[in-house]
């Protein structure tokens, strides 16, 4: 039986959602990331209205401020984000058990074998998209195709609010006819690089060996970039394996500066960190992907001594891996963050001797969980998530 996948899109989540809930925004240029005049804060997400100024994530909130000076800046709401998130994923789950969710704002759902459930695939995508609208108010483009790769790929090319489907059959054929800038995981330095090699075009990459390929890109990047140009089936987006909590995200532009970096780090622990709690899980392993914009993709591990007792130490816990296994200056394109090892929050564990305000925050940010889950209206979260003052 052919595979089916669906890669989804939440089409500007951040924004989107800020102007579902402020109606005078829509139609206006909303920037998700902080304040101007906030330092050294960053763009998390920019509504289509500010791309058209050029504004994008990852840019600097200085930057957008100049490009966009009548924008609406917000510092965002991570509480009100991942209670919609959950919204959508409720939808997803009732097409499929197969839902695999890759970050706060995409996942992908495998629909074979569902035909005699729901019909036709490309009808039960055009329904899921009508269900996420009606329910949530929200829009979502959507890629199908035989793998998840490629469906990752269609997804992105008629936002917002799209459709695109890859029939069976013909993967290479849409590999050939897209161009270079839209293949996922080539980043501006590895375009750059074909580019100087006279590769300009799929098909132009399609003609060339594989050792030509790793001579310009590496082993890994050159065997990425010969299989992807024919269609074929890898392993980028293979699940996380189920004892642990993890969450990744991709990035459209490379990320390089710090607080872009530590910024993205955050948000990955706060959704890890709210999935543990969810779940009644603990941990005190921890690892970090990396995958940079070469497609060259690197992984640390670490356990500590303790396990991790709030978002805080999450994050000051990746903070520390990371920076440990990142090449300073290396365009990254996606980042990961796993809870590795969890066990139940009730199995028997040595505890600390002492105590340094952790077991606070920990119940603190356990009361929140269980108030935003009795009332959506609860909104808190890290100011340093969307752009601190400092």
């Amino acid at each position: 039986m052919p595979r089916v996948f669906l890669h989804i899109d939440l089409d500007a989540f951040f924004a989107s959602v800020e102007q579902l809930d402020h109606p005078e925004w829509k139609g206006k240029p909303v920037i998700v990331g902080g304040l101007p005049g906030d330092r050294r804060a960053v763009v998390s997400t920019a509504s289509y209205e500010a791309r058209e100024y050029g504004v994008h994530s990852a840019m600097p909130l200085a930057q957008a401020v100049r490009l966009c000076p009548g924008g609406i800046y917000v510092r965002g709401d991570m509480a009100r984000y991942h209670e919609k998130s959950q919204e959508v994923m409720a939808i997803f789950s009732r097409y499929s058990p197969d839902v695999q969710q890759m970050s706060v704002d995409e996942a992908f759902i495998d629909l074979t074998g569902t035909e005699r459930l729901f019909g036709n695939p490309a009808d039960t995508a055009r329904r899921i998209k009508q269900d996420v609208r009606r329910e949530t108010g929200l829009t979502v483009s959507v890629g199908m195709a035989a793998t998840k790769y490629l469906a990752k790929i269609a997804s992105g090319l008629q936002k917002p609010d799209g459709f695109c489907q890859v029939p069976a059959g013909n993967e290479e054929e849409f590999m050939l006819a897209l161009p270079l800038e839209k293949v996922w995981g080539i980043g501006r330095k590895s375009l750059e690089r074909l580019q100087r090699a006279g590769l300009r075009t799929t098909r132009e990459i399609h003609a060339h060996s594989l050792p030509f390929l790793q001579s310009i890109l590496g082993q890994a990047g050159g065997a990425f970039l010969y299989d992807t140009v024919r269609g074929l089936e890898n392993d980028t987006f293979a699940p996380a394996k189920s004892h642990s909590v993890s969450a990744e995200s991709t990035y459209p532009y490379d990320l390089t500066d710090r607080d872009a970096i530590d910024t993205a780090l955050l948000g990955l622990c706060y959704t890890v960190s709210f999935r543990l709690l969810r779940g009644g899980l603990r941990s005190r392993s921890l690892g970090i992907k990396i995958r940079y914009d070469d497609f060259t993709t690197v992984s640390i591990q670490e356990t500590g001594e303790r396990d991790f007792s709030s978002t805080d130490d999450l994050f000051e816990r990746a903070k520390n891996l990371f920076y440990k296994k990142y090449e300073t200056g290396r365009g990254i394109r996606l980042l990961g963050v796993a809870a590795q090892h969890v066990v139940g929050r009730n199995e028997p564990r040595q505890e600390d001797l002492f105590d340094f305000g952790e077991a606070k925050r920990r119940k603190v940010e356990e009361a929140i969980m269980r108030h935003q889950e009795k009332d959506p209206r609860v909104r808190i979260t890290k100011a340093r998530m969307m752009g601190e003052r400092r």
